[in-house]
């Protein structure tokens, strides 16, 4: 599969320049890891990278087909449904063996990262627990690239580690986006390609 890239890519919003002339490729299959300071058009670049908006000038290159999962910022859970219910939404319908077969997966994932696995509607979880079940959502999809704009916000020590030891292993392999404003959560990846955007450009490393 062919990587994402931008190509003289413009972008603001009224006044304000986010992106200036900004032409960048993303190896498939990697992990890239988007730092900058806050407002520095982080989120930004994800949006522009998923489709969510097209850029003032230039032009956004995706893989043809490419299926896409995201963690955005706001947990956009379906308050109603369980914890359960609202990590399988990206997932066809199945029935019988493969059913119990994503139901395994879905209650050991829960298991891993701290997740009660009970009848509670979201609301009714603790904003951690809330984010914990929007990451999963995410990274359990059957998506080709992964996007996570902050995904660790909020989150005590110990339950990042928690998730990012369950989450780790399952990006290997996959496209995976990951925006963060903390160089901290560069460590916990073994192999990641680094980015940061500043004054309206995207640079490597």
């Amino acid at each position: 599969m062919t990587g994402f890239s931008l190509s003289h890519v413009e972008k603001g919003y009224g006044s304000l320049r986010v992106l200036s002339d900004v032409t960048c490729s993303f190896a498939p299959g990697r992990v890239h890891v988007v730092t900058g300071a806050s407002g520095a058009g982080k989120t930004t670049l994800l949006r522009l990278l998923m489709g969510l908006e097209e850029p003032d000038a230039g032009a956004v290159g995706r893989p043809v087909g490419a299926r896409l999962a995201a963690t955005f910022q706001e947990d956009r859970l379906l308050e109603g449904l369980t914890a359960t219910a609202n990590i399988r939404l990206p997932h066809e319908p199945v029935r019988g063996a493969a059913r119990e077969g994503l139901l395994e997966r879905e209650r050991a994932a829960m298991a891993a990262v701290g997740l009660p696995c009970d009848a509670r509607p979201v609301r009714e979880l603790s904003g951690g627990q809330r984010r914990r079940v929007a990451i999963l959502r995410c990274a359990l999809a059957d998506a080709d690239a992964l996007f996570f704009d902050e995904p660790l916000k909020g989150m005590d020590d110990d339950t990042v580690a928690r998730v990012m030891a369950f989450l780790v292993p399952r990006l290997a392999g996959r496209t995976t986006f990951w925006v963060t404003h903390d160089d901290r959560e560069l460590a916990f990846f073994p192999d990641p390609l680094r980015w940061r955007i500043e004054d309206g450009t995207v640079r490597a490393g």
